[in-house]
């Protein structure tokens, strides 16, 4: 899935205006134009569209994280996972809004894309573990549609 795709879902699914994403993005320590917002939430089609890049939707899902849980202080600032993934994506989903395995499980239902625990947690796991999956644009389409329906109800 592009990354122009994923910030346009969960900018609809927070319900914030272009500023609050700019805002979002602003809490991992980047620092991004709201105009560039403006351009990254174009659909492809339209005049002005720019892809969004890897850095600005890595920061936006730490920024995320924090705009919804609180920065932990004790603990050191991580460095950005590079490039940004569908299960990198999915991974901070799950921290943000605090999501147990049984809420993805819900999460995916809703959605009409119910998936087996062993296929789900292949998901969570390393890259190079035996048992890893990628996240494909279909699994992760249906779960940003299942977390709204959650969210927004």
């Amino acid at each position: 899935m592009i990354h122009n795709d994923v910030l346009r879902s969960l900018r609809y699914l927070l319900d914030v205006n272009d500023a609050k994403l700019t805002d979002i993005i602003k809490l991992s320590g980047f620092d991004v134009a709201t105009d560039d917002i403006v351009s990254y939430l174009k659909k492809d089609d339209e005049e002005g569209f720019v892809r969004c890049p890897d850095e600005v939707i890595a920061h936006f899902l730490d920024g995320l994280v924090i705009f919804k849980r609180g920065k932990d202080d004790s603990r050191p600032p991580q460095p950005v996972e590079l490039p940004v993934t569908n299960n990198i994506i999915m991974k901070k989903l799950r921290v943000a809004f605090e999501l147990k395995e049984d809420d993805l499980h819900a999460i995916l239902k809703a959605a009409d894309f119910p998936v087996s625990k062993p296929e789900l947690s292949a998901l969570f796991r390393k890259v190079g573990h035996n048992n890893y999956r990628p996240c494909g644009d279909q699994l992760l389409r249906n779960f940003l549609k299942g977390l709204t329906l959650r969210v927004r109800g």
